[in-house]
Order: structure tokens, then sequence, then C-alpha cells
């Protein structure tokens, strides 16, 4: 049998490395920004070992790579965390290799830092200072810093939170936003404060109109998550499911470029260049960045007393020991304690500190400085607070010691 004319079969080609980190990365329904991050991590050990595969290299090399991260790059603990969970990943999920020396490499200690908080006045001057970067910009409507600012600052929610909300998820009539997809892909709801109900309202009339005009001009609707698209086809062309915060121009989505151009919502980018130079304009000297206003958020509602448990789930944290870097801010210099410095500059002189000076027990106390009490009588009960108690034995017990 002449078999000259078959095509010969050709061996499936195998995908490429980074494709298939991309793809089990969607698999596992990691979100766009950690799967930009992967990809960059496992790019950068790649080139770092002379473009050699990573089922070549073994344990050793992915702590040189590291080490060079630390001391070289000098990067941050959470950068360094970051890179190591993408290597795991890589070798666990992708190549998988069995590798028990994998589980033996160990990861940077995160120290804990006392966050950045404005002032309220530092506050009202930096969303003054947005509003006028908003006013200064060609399309104000399609700018509104000092609305992103105050819906930032009001609710609490993170900058990308506030950038995706879509028309559906204000609810005037309860006071309320849900947070779709939060952070760990949690929905929250957090309330609307009152004063952003009319500029809200004015925003989305105006925004209204830009949907109008992209329906009219047969632009492709906005995206939508997961396979809703294909289960609501005009859904994404739906007022309910726009953005309340749309950029400005149409761009092409990440993922799916066939599709053409569409409206997304505004970039963190964007924000946070009008952000730096209001804080400049304000005259603010603190290295604050858009997420101080969720820190300032949460430190001024547990000053107006509102219970830790109230502002965790506004802030939609998973452990309360997270919110609880907020009480740290709260504490007065040195946990409340008057510097010396403050009296001597009043006058009233070191002297003043330190355990108060011993005097002569008045007479009705013993020679030893105990109080002469006299026992109790039948049928009377004695009404001291045992806190009160307590501190009176201890400083008797301070100035029997102090008088031996």
């Amino acid at each position: 049998m002449d078999e000259s004319h078959l095509i010969p079969l050709q061996e499936p080609r195998q995908p490429r490395l980074l494709d298939e980190v991309r793809r089990l990365l969607r698999y596992h329904h990691f979100s766009i920004r950690t799967e930009q991050a992967y990809l960059y991590w496992v790019r950068a050990y790649v080139r770092f070992h002379g473009l050699r595969h990573p089922a070549e290299l073994s344990g050793p090399d992915i702590e040189t790579f590291l080490i060079w991260l630390a001391d070289n790059r000098q990067v941050a603990p959470s950068t360094h965390n970051q890179a190591l969970s993408a290597l795991m990943f890589l070798y666990q999920k992708v190549l998988r290799l069995d590798v028990p020396w994998l589980r033996d490499i160990g990861r940077p200690r995160t120290a804990r830092r006392v966050p950045v908080v404005l002032s309220a006045d530092e506050v009202a001057r930096l969303l003054t200072a947005l509003d006028a970067a908003s006013a200064a910009h060609a399309q104000p409507v399609l700018n509104p810093h000092g609305l992103v600012g105050r819906v930032a600052y009001g609710t609490g929610m993170r900058l990308l939170e506030v950038l995706r909300l879509r028309v559906k998820d204000i609810e005037f009539d309860r006071g309320a936003i849900v947070v779709r997809e939060g952070k760990g892909a949690k929905d929250r709801v957090v309330m609307l404060p009152a004063a952003l109900h009319q500029p809200l309202r004015r925003h989305l009339a105006a925004v209204h109109q830009v949907w109008q005009v992209d329906r009219a001009a047969g632009l492709a609707g906005v995206h939508l998550p997961h396979a809703l698209a294909r289960k609501y086809p005009r859904a994404a062309e739906s007022w309910a499911w726009h953005w309340v915060f749309p950029q400005a121009n149409p761009s092409l989505d990440p993922r799916t470029p066939e599709q053409g151009k569409r409206r997304h919502h505004q970039t963190e980018s964007n924000f946070q260049r009008a952000f730096k130079k209001s804080l400049n304009e304000a005259g603010i000297g603190k290295p604050a960045s858009p997420h101080t206003l969720r820190h300032s958020f949460a430190t001024h509602l547990l000053q107006a007393g509102y219970d830790i448990r109230t502002v965790q789930e506004l802030l939609g944290h998973a452990d309360v020991s997270t919110t609880m870097i907020y009480t740290h801010v709260l504490r007065l210099g040195g946990g409340a304690v008057r510097s010396p410095l403050d009296s001597l500059l009043a006058g009233a002189g070191p002297a003043t500190f330190g355990p108060p000076t011993l005097r002569e027990p008045p007479a009705h106390y013993g020679a030893a400085g105990m109080a002469a009490v006299p026992p109790p009588q039948p049928g009377i009960v004695s009404t001291v607070h045992p806190v009160v108690l307590r501190a009176s034995r201890s400083r008797c017990a301070w100035a029997t010691s102090a008088s031996g």
C-alpha cells in the first residue's frame, strides 16, 4: 500500500512553561494580580539561572535565587515570601515534582509595622486637593479623584474595591454598598455615608450619558466575571453592570483581546498619581498612599468608640488580630505617659517624677504605716471596691518595705 500521500503525524507541541503556569493559575481561579506576579517571578527565576529549565534545578538553586533577592535586591520580606510562593506553585502544581527539600526552605520573618494614619484635618485638606486635581482635568466626570477618595475614606474599602464598583452594588435605599469579590474573593457590605448620596447620584447621572454613548457606538459591553457573559448575553451592555468609575478611553482586555476594545474601570495608577500630587499640594509630610485612607477610616472609628469587631467586619479582615494593629495607633506616645520634659518646661521640675515621697504617717496609722482598721461590726457589709482594696494593700506594702 502506497502511503506516500499521507501526511505524517506530528507530535503535539508541548506547551511553553509560562503558558502552562498561566493556565493552571486560571484553573485554580487566582486573581489577575496574582497571575501577573507569579509569572514575573518564574520568568526572573529562569533568567537568573541562565535560561535553564526549572526541572533541572534543585533546592540550592532556589535558595541562591532567594538569597540574591534578599542581599542584592534587598526586597522586603513580603516580596521575598511572594517569590517563594510563586516557585512553590511552579514545582508543585506545574511541574508536579515531589521535592521534599522545597518544604525545608524557610520563609523570611515579617515585621509588623504601625500603619500611617492621617488626622481628620489632614484628610479634609487631602480631599480638597483631590477635588482641585479632578477639576483641572480635561474630563472631570471620568476622573472624579475627590469622589473616589471620599468613598475610600468613608467606607474603608481598598482602592481596587472602590474602582471595581458597579452601579448595582450601590443601594441608596438601604444606605449600603456591596463589595463584590474583595480580597480573598469574599463579599461584604459596608455603609454608604449619607454625605455621599447626592455626589454619587450626580456622578452616576453623568456616567449614564457615557454609557448611552457607548451603546450608540456599538462598543462591547463591560467585563463580566466567570461565565456570566454566556449565561446572560445582554448583561454586559446593561446599565446595572456598568462601572461606577469607568475609564476615560476604551481599551483591550488583557485576558480576551480578541473581543476588541471595551470600557474598563479606572486604573489604580491614575488615582495614585493624583493622590501623590494632592498630598504635596495639601502640605502633608507623611509617606501616605491611597491605602492610608483605609487605615485612617479604621483608626477614626476606633477613636469614636466603635468596637473592634464592628471595624473588623467593615474592613473584611478574616482575623481580628489584623484589625488589632490599629489599636497601637490609638495609644499616645509611650502608652499615654507624660514626658518629664513637658513638666520641666512647665516649671514643675523633674522632682515630681518617681515614687511618691514618704511622709510621716498620720496619728491613726500604726508604726509600720498600716492603718489601724477597726474590726467589722456584726450586720455591716464592707462597701470597699476590690480594686481599691488591692491598691490600698499594695501602697501599704510598699510603705512597709520602704520604711524597713
